[in-house]
């Protein structure tokens, strides 16, 4: 039996130690969040995803994953922590990464194997996290093995993905990377790939994030110019698919959650190639800018009015909000009238939050009711099946205006045409 030590329980890393619990090893969950390991040894989850919440649970209960606020000596250390990026700086933050590092150099043993499974720049595992891991006196690839095996899994959805994916495993040398391939490969039902090193494993997943966000970015800006010649993008879109060569996505709001709207920014981390990418992020951060002047196209000035904005979750039935197109529509909202002149008597707009999938005390959120009484116009900014299933009947009868602005292409034109709304559409 493996013994493995996961450094982080977050999005990523909870769900991986309770796979490796539930395939044959024992593991301890890391974390330096006391509130919550509590919930944890509480089994109070609060995940949104039935599924994974009885997977963990399962490997909680029959003790082959313990949560710890203790580093742990294990023939396995897997960091999962956070990376945020410096968007001034256009860098990578690797601190929680090399922190867990320094915490696994006190513990680590000749023969132990150290797995990042953290989103990085290309050269991480190789250069900051070896040297860091390098101060115990062990060698990468001589004493100890060191690799990179990046997660692939999308909230909603996490376990199935989890445990159907193919992974991608590269590290410091063949046996390093045949390790970490011998660990996953009895514990998904996808292939496990081996690349050839470590930053070909990293730069892999920055390329596939950032593919993701540049096919967005297109149909964001097909979207911006059909509204220039008067065509309805997603009919014309529709179209073009049926070529058989031709997918294009759909357009939104934004780009939303932890990967898209960050990763592809990696790039810059050592490289001044980028280009497109760079464009692709300005396209679709600037979303909510147009999402602004559509209303104020249809409204006039948005001194005054009340705005509806219907999800904050960054995608159709979940709860995660990170890097939510709903939120910064809200602040662009909230700076659509000058400082100056609600300083000079003028009014602000005021912006109702509403999201059913959605329970965070920092944000103010409303039911639909309130979110819509005397409200001027309502944006869509999630496609949750709950906002499909609205009366378009009952709603226009309490809103004091009757524009629909649909960024989604959630709600059913014609229906909400025939009870009034003036629907439109990216």
């Amino acid at each position: 039996m493996t013994t493995v030590c996961v450094h982080g329980l977050g999005y990523v890393g909870l769900p991986t130690a309770a796979l490796l619990a539930h395939n044959g090893n024992e593991v301890v969950g890391y974390d330096v969040d006391e509130r919550k390991l509590d919930r944890l040894h509480r089994r109070e989850l609060r995940l949104g995803e039935a599924d994974l919440e009885r997977y963990i649970v399962e490997a909680l209960d029959d003790g082959t994953l313990v949560p710890s606020n203790t580093v742990e000596p294990a023939n396995v250390h897997v960091i999962c922590v956070p990376t945020p990026l410096d968007f001034e700086a256009e860098r990578a933050d690797l601190e929680y990464v090399l922190s867990a590092a320094e915490g696994i150099t006190n513990v680590l043993r000749e023969g132990d194997t150290v797995l990042l499974e953290s989103t990085v720049p290309p050269g991480t595992t190789e250069g900051p996290l070896r040297e860091a891991l390098e101060r115990s006196g062990l060698r990468a690839g001589e004493d100890f093995h060191l690799a990179y095996s990046p997660e692939t899994v999308l909230p909603g959805n996490i376990l199935h993905e989890l445990t159907h994916n193919d992974r991608f495993v590269g590290g410091v040398d063949q046996e390093s990377t045949d390790h970490v391939a011998a660990l996953y490969e009895p514990c998904i039902d996808g292939t496990v790939h081996r690349t050839p090193d470590a930053t070909t494993a990293e730069f892999v997943k920055l390329a596939q994030n950032a593919y993701r966000d540049t096919n967005i970015a297109f149909a964001n800006e097909l979207s911006n110019v059909a509204r220039d010649y008067g065509v309805d993008s997603r009919a014309a879109i529709a179209l073009a698919n049926r070529h058989s060569r031709v997918d294009i996505l759909q357009p939104g709001p934004g780009v939303g959650g932890h990967c898209l709207p960050v990763d592809p920014l990696f790039f810059a981390h050592d490289s001044d190639a980028l280009d497109l990418i760079y464009s692709a992020r300005r396209v679709n951060d600037g979303m909510s800018d147009v999402v602004v002047d559509l209303l104020e196209e249809h409204l006039g000035t948005l001194a005054g009015k009340r705005i509806a904005v219907l999800g904050v979750a960054y995608k159709a039935n979940v709860d995660d909000t990170r890097n939510s197109p709903g939120l910064k529509l809200a602040g662009a909202l909230q700076q659509a009238v000058p400082e100056k002149a609600i300083a000079d008597g003028g009014m602000a707009v005021e912006t109702r939050l509403c999201d059913p999938m959605v329970d965070d005390d920092r944000l103010d959120l409303v039911d639909v009711d309130e979110a819509v009484t005397d409200a001027d116009a309502i944006v869509v900014t999630a496609d949750h099946d709950a906002f499909r299933a609205l009366d378009a009947n009952e709603i226009r009868s309490k809103m004091r205006g009757d524009l629909l602005l649909d960024t989604k292409g959630t709600m059913d034109a014609e229906t909400w045409t025939a009870a009034g709304f003036d629907v439109v559409g990216l």
